[in-house]
């Protein structure tokens, strides 16, 4: 009996290793046809020729010797044991090869959203410049006196339909920019009330075109400073406020109001409450309000337009700001948003006494101005808009040509520069370094404000890293243009 058991173990043993031999063989070739081993491979071949003499271990002590039950277990626990080895070793290299795949993936991920943004990037370069001369020219031409009012209804609506475009422009840009992961917040002190103040003021005009009625309260104990990014605030308000106004009916009301809930040490939670009268949703819509390019019906699409992104968009700001969104509505009967966003708490910036109020800001008149830009007709547009104001400017058509006509007049000739980013022989960025590298008191001190037609975060620091004291976006806004002209003037004088 106990030899039967000896010789099965034995007989067991080399069966199973001819079978590690052919899954080392197999394994060998899987290798091999990886393509990564060069002279390595060889060494593949040393497991090979001793698990053949393990076989061959196996057929003598079977035919020659006389096995006891010591040898016979040794030599089947080495099978066991090889088999057990070999399974781990196909285990770890699928393991690795996956590991490979999903990094392979993750780089072609990567370089496909690095694709993606350039391209957006670029297009939103190439879509806003024509779009800075539509709705500068615009603004221009509604500034004649002597326009019927058939022609000037024209214009505006030209206007909003521009607006309207730029709109879904920065929608597709935002988004792009969340989902790549490349959507920063600041956390910087800023004035709420005067966040809150072009938030109304932009509220209050849109809401007087329509014939709505718009009320803003701000209750007691809400703050003057803020920790956090105003920016993105003013557009997670603008948004819902915005949609209140597309999604009410004339007579109707919009109502804004501010709270701030708790505080802490360093933490503050503002409440952010916007209610309307409009054509509210059913309920079981508002699951799906925040999904992207989402609308309740097709009909609704048609009626009020919009790129379906805008809430979808809110609602990841908030977010990552940490906030949280809660809605309320019913089909006719209006809507309620509830934002809550945790803010840090400042004390007032030092010297902030000092910035001049808007009423003693100075004005344009015979300020001189360098237009530095490429385009004719971008450069036309800036002029007409500056000489409304009665700025004198000069133009220059690259970066060089501008450090020559800055570096070629007196000390002070300038008032300020508005530097275009985008240029052929010295860009707007190399121009400004060198500006501020000149050996002369007002190389310094001069405004310099960026005008591109980049929209990214990134393209403001890297403005800002060059020396530039303000960013804007094109296309200009003419009143936001004025009023950072008047401030860095202003400061500066």
């Amino acid at each position: 009996m106990l030899n039967r058991a000896i010789y099965a173990m034995i007989y067991l043993g080399s069966a199973l290793m001819v079978y590690n031999i052919y899954d080392f063989v197999r394994y060998t070739q899987y290798i091999q046809a990886r393509k990564d081993w060069g002279r390595e491979r060889a060494v593949l071949y040393v497991p090979l020729a001793l698990l053949v003499m393990f076989l061959l271990g196996y057929l003598a002590v079977s035919i020659f010797g006389k096995p006891d039950l010591i040898v016979s277990g040794i030599l089947f626990g080495g099978s066991i044991f090889v088999f057990i080895i070999f399974k781990l070793l196909w285990r770890i290299t699928h393991h690795i090869q996956e590991n490979e795949q999903t990094e392979a993936k993750l780089m072609a991920a990567e370089a496909s959203n690095r694709a993606k943004s350039s391209f957006l990037s670029n297009m939103s370069h190439e879509m806003r410049t024509p779009m800075n001369a539509i709705i500068g020219l615009d603004n221009i031409a509604l500034q004649d006196e002597t326009l019927t009012p058939q022609t000037r209804d024209r214009l505006q609506k030209i206007g909003v339909s521009a607006q309207h475009l730029m709109d879904l422009i920065n929608d597709v840009l935002d988004m792009n920019l969340i989902e790549s992961g490349q959507m920063t917040l600041k956390h910087e002190p800023f004035s709420m009330r005067e966040a809150l103040g072009l938030v109304d003021l932009l509220l209050q005009s849109r809401c007087d075109e329509k014939g709505l009625e718009y009320k803003k309260e701000v209750l007691d104990g809400v703050e003057e400073v803020y920790v956090g990014d105003a920016l993105r605030l003013r557009q997670v308000l603008l948004s819902i406020l915005g949609n209140a106004v597309k999604y009410t009916p004339a007579p109707g009301t919009v109502t804004f109001t501010t709270e701030q809930v708790s505080a802490a040490e360093d933490r503050r939670e503002l409440c952010f409450t916007i209610r309307d009268t409009g054509i509210g949703m059913e309920e079981d819509f508002i699951p799906r309000l925040f999904d992207s390019f989402t609308k309740e019906d097709a009909g609704t699409t048609d009626r009020f337009g919009g790129s379906g992104l805008g809430l979808a968009i809110t609602k990841r700001l908030v977010d990552q700001m940490g906030g949280t969104i809660e809605v309320l509505s019913r089909k006719d009967e209006g809507s309620t948003f509830v934002v809550t966003l945790p803010l840090g708490a400042a004390k007032p910036p030092e010297g902030s006494a000092e910035e001049p109020a808007p009423e003693c800001l100075p004005d344009l008149e015979g300020r001189r101005v360098l237009i530095v830009e490429d385009i004719d007709l971008n450069a036309e547009i800036l002029a007409d808009l500056l000489e409304i104001e009665g700025a004198e400017t000069e133009r220059a058509e690259n970066g060089q040509i501008a450090v020559e006509q800055f570096s070629s007049h007196p000390v002070n000739y300038y008032d300020a520069i508005l530097m275009d980013l985008r240029m052929p022989v010295m860009d707007g960025m190399d121009a400004t370094r060198a500006i501020r590298a000149l050996d002369r008191p007002d190389a310094k001190t001069i405004p310099i404000v960026a005008q591109t037609a980049n929209a990214y975060e990134e393209d403001l620091q890297h403005s800002l890293e060059a020396g530039m004291n303000e960013h804007l976006s094109k296309p200009l806004d003419a009143e936001r243009l004025y009023d950072t002209l008047r401030r860095l003037i202003g400061k500066l004088r």
